[in-house]
């Protein structure tokens, strides 16, 4: 571990921010969230402080820096909903590509040269295999992916001319909450799968919908990667555990290595819940690959990463606890 225990974490009021968070304090770090909380959630921030702003302040992001004097940037600021990216991407490019453009610059001006970066396998588009490798061509089929992985090639350009050390985590599907209840899933609008899930068993959406039954997979329904929070929070504390021994900057998978369907997900959660799911079945939405597994070897062999929190119902199980927790503190509002 570096002797500056210090590190700056962008977004950090966020789900997987506020969770990476809570992991950085029990490595024994310090992390200081800076966060416009457009998205992010003030009651997450309990590890360290806070500091208001926009990453386009670079004024405001300076400070923090000289004020905190970070190892290390661990970066989660960026919207994420694709949909929405689609329909705006000016907005997309601005803050995500933007925003980081700034921060960059901000760390080269205080002398900051090691990040960490939350992206995404959307950067992998609609690839022609289940099992994704780092390898896999880098294909976004929509402005979100397009921002992420524009951004890891702006690393590899700021690495060659600047000296830039950086790990981009590529997340397959985040999900669950810390078992301790403190911090979960709180999007709005939501619209992942199992919080939309977990939404309609406690009768507070009505319009749950899965999106198709007739895939090439055992129960027709699509397979993903589910990866639990905790895991993925995990992960930056051995991409900066790399860099600080001097690790060689890259891309790295972080998901299980196994696929959960769509209709296993649900089954868990009828199963967690004791209750159905009151829901209907839609045609397939288009773009949606049968099945989506992430290769983890890299990550396990280079950063010594394995998921250890992410069978089905520790899953399920901490993300209906959170949910109950959350609905219960909304009540008292």
């Amino acid at each position: 571990m570096a002797d500056n225990k210090t590190i700056l974490v962008t977004g950090g009021a966020g789900y997987i921010g506020s969770h990476t968070c809570k992991a950085l304090a029990a490595a024994g770090y310090t992390p200081v969230v800076y966060d416009n909380l457009r998205y992010g959630h003030e009651h997450a921030v309990k590890w360290g402080p806070l500091v208001q702003g926009e990453l386009e302040d670079s004024a405001r992001l300076k400070e923090a820096i000289e004020t905190h004097k970070p190892a290390a940037v661990i970066h989660f600021a960026a919207y994420l909903f694709v949909g929405e990216s689609v329909q705006d991407p000016a907005k997309y490019y601005r803050n995500n590509v933007g925003g980081t453009l700034s921060l960059l610059e901000t760390m080269r001006e205080t002398g900051l040269d090691t990040i960490v970066f939350s992206s995404t396998a959307a950067v992998y588009g609609l690839p022609e295999t289940a099992m994704i490798g780092e390898d896999t061509r880098t294909a976004p089929i929509n402005p979100y992916g397009r921002t992420k992985l524009m951004i890891e090639e702006i690393f590899g350009d700021y690495e060659t001319a600047y000296g830039l050390n950086h790990v981009s985590l590529r997340y397959f599907n985040a999900c669950g909450a810390d078992r301790d209840g403190e911090i979960g899933e709180e999007h709005e609008p939501e619209t992942h799968l199992i919080p939309r899930a977990l939404m309609a068993v406690a009768g507070e959406i009505d319009d749950f919908r899965v999106f198709g039954t007739d895939y090439d997979t055992p129960d027709g329904t699509c397979i993903r990667d589910y990866i639990h929070v905790e895991d993925l929070a995990a992960g930056h504390i051995r991409a900066l555990d790399h860099l600080f021994k001097g690790g060689a900057s890259g891309s790295f998978n972080l998901g299980t290595g196994e696929g959960l369907s769509v209709r296993q997900i649900l089954d868990a959660i009828e199963r967690v819940a004791g209750k159905p799911i009151p829901l209907e079945y839609g045609e397939r939405r288009a773009g949606d690959p049968p099945a989506l597994v992430a290769d983890v070897s890299k990550a396990k062999d280079v950063l010594g990463f394995k998921a250890t929190a992410s069978d089905v119902d520790t899953i399920i199980r901490t993300a209906w606890n959170f949910y109950q927790i959350a609905q219960a503190r909304k009540a008292k509002v």
